[in-house]
């Protein structure tokens, strides 16, 4: 039995086959040549019910979003404390803002591909752990360089654990619930963002805290870096003892496996039934008909080099089948949008709290420079490292206005439908920010941030489902991953840039960003329709 193409433009016509290698890919059952009484995916999954396990799995990835939504936006906060004790210029800073998406560039892709080949569930606690581990090396960095180095290999971490995630979680959900929990998932990045302006609100100002030397300081805010470690090392543990996907088991052909995945999802969700009350005895498992070099290649190799060659190679080809038809079109339309949205989305949210903190202390708009601004200045003698709990005040409000763009997306979803979401907010957000040139006072700016964060996120919650829904099971990490090496890309462009101009040239970086925004949104009119389509 093949898998069949699901979807095109229009929701109907096949447009692609499920497979990697094309017809060599076959759906069938590892214990019976006649595939009759299989279960697909799909059927096997609700055959599990939904309940205990399907939250318990919920709380944990949304655990884990939220530690990485915490450990981009740390570096957000500390900018105005830290630029003393690192001696920081404003074009410092934004490159401080942009390396971790330097890392998580690399980390996007290279372990977004790994999650195809080797499993999701070990390549989310190897890179969560990276993650915790790198941010907390950066807590007890003296110097710019070494914060700066440290914070790019926590990016890698972050890189890593974002694609992966959600092609985790999407895995264990019927296309019934998919885009309202992928939706809901995505909800966690909000209370990162509100965990991180809470915990630095309370950490940062208190100035007596920590220790310091003439050779070594540890002072509040390296205190709050460390703390913000703790939900990625708190998730890696957890994933220890979390079963792989069933979908990624059913593509290796390893039917026994994803039945005992199956099983126990049936006995968290059904309590009181056992094992052998779940009626799914047979699955319908991808195999290809002839060994390839996923079947040999990898055994042939003793060595380590050998073994880094082939993965490498595994990597280039399934990169190079998401340009090739039919994903090609699919391919460039998504990531162009995801490039121009994470542009002017990070563009704008990582430099919230540094213009907070200006029109708190020099008043008017978010592009009135401070007293003798140049492209690399510091604040001088007046460096003082002290920020205005007004400053807080306002991130945490900022944070907090993703919830009506999650609530609209969690319960418009599955009813009005993805592109129109994407198509609706993107645009919106662009007529959002090219307003925010125009306000002269601190309250109108922060309301109008408030207002952008709150409708960009519906166009985030919408990419995260699309980005699941469109490319096949043995893709998709790959796929996700790469997107996110090339969001991070426009994030450090974006970073720089505003930290280049922010001080000079503050206009142009605004308009820019709500033109863009505007025109990715209308280019996500070519993406295909997916509500309510099988998963590939």
């Amino acid at each position: 039995m093949e898998r069949k193409a699901l979807i095109d433009n229009d929701g109907n016509s096949p447009v692609y086959d499920g497979s990697v290698n094309g017809p060599d890919l076959t759906l069938t059952g590892d214990t019976d040549d006649d595939d009759s009484d299989g279960y697909t995916y799909e059927q096997a999954v609700v055959e599990t019910g939904y309940g205990k396990f399907h939250y318990l799995l919920l709380a944990l990835c949304g655990w884990a979003v939220s530690s990485d939504a915490i450990e981009i936006l740390c570096v957000s906060f500390i900018l105005p404390a830290a630029q003393c004790d690192l001696q920081m210029t404003t074009a410092d800073k934004g490159a401080l803002n942009a390396v971790i998406f330097g890392g998580m560039l690399v980390g996007g892709y290279l372990w977004g591909s790994l999650a195809d080949i080797q499993g999701r569930r070990a390549i989310l606690l190897w890179s969560l752990a990276v993650n915790g581990l790198g941010g907390l090396a950066s807590s007890f960095a003296q110097s710019y360089w070494l914060f700066f180095i440290l914070r790019f290999i926590s990016g890698i971490g972050v890189g890593g654990s974002m694609p992966v995630l959600f092609t985790y979680f999407v895995e264990f959900q019927p296309k019934n619930k998919r885009g309202m929990m992928v939706s809901v998932m995505a909800t966690f990045w909000m209370f990162g963002n509100i965990i991180a302006a809470g915990l630095a609100w309370i950490v940062i100002p208190r100035y007596n805290w920590g220790y310091s030397s003439t050779d070594f300081t540890y002072n509040s805010w390296r205190i709050f870096v460390a703390l913000c470690t703790l939900p990625s090392f708190t998730s890696a543990a957890v994933f220890v003892i979390m079963p792989e996907s069933p979908k990624f088991l059913m593509q290796k052909s390893k039917e026994f496996e994803a039945l005992a995945v199956f099983k126990m999802m049936y006995r968290c969700n059904n309590p009181g039934k056992a094992s052998s009350d779940f009626k799914v005895n047979h699955l319908l498992v991808a195999r290809k008909q002839n060994s390839g070099p996923t079947d040999t290649g990898l055994g042939r190799c003793n060595r380590l080099w050998c073994k880094c060659k082939y993965t490498a190679g595994q990597l280039a080809t399934a990169t190079v089948k998401l340009f090739k038809p039919p994903l090609r079109t699919t391919t460039i339309v998504l990531y162009f949008t995801f490039f121009i949205l994470s542009f002017g989305y990070y563009g704008l949210w990582m430099w919230f709290p540094q213009l907070f903190e200006r029109m708190e202390h020099v008043g008017g708009s978010a592009c009135s420079p401070p007293p003798n601004a140049t492209r690399n200045s510091t604040d001088g003698a007046n460096c003082s490292g002290r920020i205005e709990n007004s400053v807080f005040v306002d991130s945490f409000l900022t944070s907090t206005s993703n919830l009506p763009g999650n609530i609209l997306s969690i319960l418009l979803m599955d009813r009005v439908g993805r592109k129109p979401l994407l198509v609706s907010s993107m645009t919106l957000s662009g007529i959002t920010v090219f307003f925010i040139w125009f306000v002269n006072n601190k309250a109108s700016g922060v309301a109008l941030s408030c207002v952008f964060g709150g409708i960009a996120t519906i166009g985030w919650n919408t990419l995260d489902v699309l980005d699941t829904e469109l490319f096949p099971t043995e893709l998709r990490s790959t796929a996700f991953g790469l997107q996110t090496a090339l969001g991070r890309v426009a994030a450090i462009i974006a970073n720089v840039l505003f930290g280049e101009l922010v001080d000079v040239y503050c206009a142009v970086p605004i308009l820019m960003v709500a033109s863009f925004l505007v025109v990715g949104g209308l280019s996500a009119l070519k993406l295909p329709n997916t509500m309510g389509t099988d998963l590939l």
